[in-house]
């Protein structure tokens, strides 16, 4: 599945709010703690990581694709 964003990176919190997955910020990070959850393989714990333009990222099984619009 593909993800769009209007920037070139947004963090991994707020990406995980704009899909549904959470629905406020301050769950993101439990909801990594409790999740397996990699950016281009590397797992994440900490909500303010940064995901860029290009970045493929796992959710448990689910696979997307991070892409910028435009």
């Amino acid at each position: 599945m593909k993800i769009t964003i209007k920037t070139d990176s947004i963090k991994i919190g707020q990406l995980l709010k704009k899909i549904g997955i959470i629905s406020s910020g301050g769950q993101a990070k439990s909801y990594l703690l409790d999740n397996e959850v990699k950016i281009n393989g590397q797992l994440v714990r900490s909500r303010g990581i940064q995901v860029k333009n290009g970045a493929t990222l796992w959710i448990n099984d689910d696979l997307y694709q991070v892409i910028k619009e435009g």
